[in-house]
Formats: C-alpha cells, structure tokens, sequence
C-alpha cells in the first residue's frame, strides 16, 4: 500500500468516511457538513471556507500539532 496521498485524495478519504459516518447514523448535522464539503462542477467545495479550513488542518498534521491521545485536557 502506498504511503503518501495527495491532499486531494486524503480530502476524498475525509469525505467517504464522513460519509459511511452518516450512512450508519442518519446525523443531521454530519448531512449538512458533508454538503458544504462536496464538490461543485468546477473542483472547489460548496462552502469554500470547508477548504481553507481542511489545509488548516493538513498543516497542522504535518507539523505533528494534532493530539490524537484519548484523554482528559491538562487542567
């Protein structure tokens, strides 16, 4: 399996999990989400403040700021 994928595909993967998410739930607010996260004719999302906010994101995990520990915060 290949390691590395495009911002792109790992938006795509975001989405088709968000997806499955709703799918298993029926969640009004993941409905909503993942309509401003899709895609309009010309490539950009519906909400293009989703997108700014994903490469936000991105940055953050590629300079290891994300916690990903399941825990309490430091009080």
């Amino acid at each position: 399996m290949e390691d590395k994928i495009t911002i792109k595909e790992a938006y795509t993967a975001m989405y088709a999990y968000l997806k499955m998410l709703y799918d298993m739930t029926g969640s009004d607010d993941l409905g909503g989400f993942l309509g401003s996260m899709s895609l309009l004719e010309d490539g950009t999302p519906a909400d293009p403040g989703v997108w700014d906010d994903w490469m936000r994101a991105v940055q953050q995990a590629r300079h290891g700021q994300v916690d990903l520990t399941l825990g309490r915060p430091d009080e």
